[in-house]
């Protein structure tokens, strides 16, 4: 640690006391999640021979079949589609939405304004071609108060001409609260019991493994998210998942690829070894990362950054969000991030436009799939009041070092000023 500065190495053994006592029930989950993988693994009696190669159509591919199956198993689910055809989680919840919208239906936003990239999706602000607004599909939303669910609005809203309910798990770009499984299972009984035939969707990105269950095991009619975040493990090496009620799941699979053909076309061109590893690895690693975020959320509370969660707070995405202040804070702390990265250490960030986002984004991600963001990244939009998201870690070791990282190039910038 010779290379940090005293107030750094004080500030990590300041956190380390503070959140010594959160990572036993971080492990405990893990312990219940592996076992839960381990035995559907078991189960379905998989070998070698699923982790082949295939071409073409892929009629009948073993392993892309037993991936689905696995899938729904762990979750609670009917069906799922586990696949690497999906080029991101965005692609894969945009698949379930255009799966069950028509034109004329109504989509209800329960957890208020979405994150960038499913703003375009949804037509959000205006023109955004291809866009579920652009297919006459009409949208409201159900504001959330302080960061916190609307319980006493929501029964309100929940009106006959409301087909789905779009229910966003993770905090995205925002300092709102993360949900809980017990509030999706809370929302979904809530809208059951006034509309029984309303979709409950849920954008469950960042989430997985981070509890012992998932929105399907609680009344989620159907979820989706990405294959390089959580279920990943880290080694998946593109790919995306919905899972949910059957009937919803094929319609899925019918925008994925085409009417009448649904999931049972999609070829394992370079074999599915890697997402059957990484889902085995996958509470782990989820586990790791959270133990990082919390980490994060007490060291840089230590320096004197407002951060959320706290460190006490129970995790229910990986994300860890500080509020920095100023834009040169946010390129110092990214570029603290991609100086302590395994690949691309010396590239130095820069603020882009990016397709999907409002405002430029800073990226630091030195990972090893691009754009995986349960590898140790950090990004965040460069407007007010200039707050960092950061996400991942495959081990907590590199967490902290990269959140060390971070500060030192924050601390540099200060004693320049």
């Amino acid at each position: 640690m010779e290379c940090f500065s005293n107030k750094i190495i004080e500030a990590r053994e300041e956190a380390l006391r503070q959140v010594k006592g959160m990572f036993a029930d971080v492990d405990r989950i893990a312990e219940v999640n592996t076992l839960k993988v381990l035995n559907a693994l078991r189960k379905h009696r998989i070998s070698s021979y699923h982790f082949s190669t295939s071409s073409g159509y892929a009629y009948n591919d073993a392993g892309r079949e037993k991936l689905d199956e696995l899938w729904a198993d762990i979750c609670g689910a009917e069906k799922a589609l586990f696949r690497s055809q999906f080029v991101s989680g965005t692609h894969a919840l945009a698949t379930a939405l255009f799966a069950f919208l028509r034109p004329g239906d109504t989509l209800l936003a329960v957890t208020g304004e979405p994150y960038d990239t499913m703003q375009t999706v949804i037509g959000y602000k205006g023109d955004s071609p291809g866009s579920l607004a652009e297919f006459g599909v009409k949208y409201e939303e159900l504001p959330m108060i302080d960061g916190k669910m609307d319980w006493e609005g929501l029964p309100s809203r929940i009106k006959p001409h409301i087909k789905g309910v779009l229910i966003q798990r993770s905090r995205g770009y925002s300092m709102r609260d993360p949900l809980t499984i017990a509030d999706i299972e809370r929302i979904c009984k809530t809208i059951k019991s006034i509309n029984p035939e309303c979709i409950c969707f849920v954008d469950n990105c960042y989430g997985e493994f981070t509890d012992v269950l998932e929105p399907t095991n609680v009344g989620a009619d159907l979820m989706a998210g990405s294959l390089i975040k959580n279920p990943g493990g880290g080694i998946a090496p593109t790919g995306g998942y919905i899972a949910g009620r059957a009937d919803l799941v094929d319609q899925a699979s019918y925008r994925m690829t085409a009417p009448g053909i649904g999931g049972e076309l999609g070829a394992s061109l370079s074999g599915n070894r890697l997402f059957y590893q990484g889902l085995f690895l996958a509470p782990h690693v989820t586990a790791q990362a959270v133990k990082g975020a919390i980490f994060a959320s007490a060291f840089f509370g230590v320096l004197g950054y407002h951060s959320l969660p706290a460190p006490t707070e129970k995790r229910n995405d990986i994300i860890q969000a500080i509020e920095l202040g100023s834009r040169e804070k946010m390129e110092a702390f990214a570029k603290g991030i991609q100086m302590y990265s395994p690949v691309d250490a010396y590239v130095t960030p820069e603020a882009g436009d990016m397709p999907g986002y409002e405002d430029a984004v800073i990226m630091a991600a030195g990972t090893f799939v691009q754009g995986a963001s349960i590898e140790l990244s950090a990004d965040g939009p460069m407007r007010p009041p200039y707050i960092i998201y950061l996400q991942g870690g495959l081990t907590l070791e590199h967490a902290m070092i990269g959140s060390m990282g971070a500060a030192e190039e924050i601390e540099r910038l200060e004693s320049q000023a």
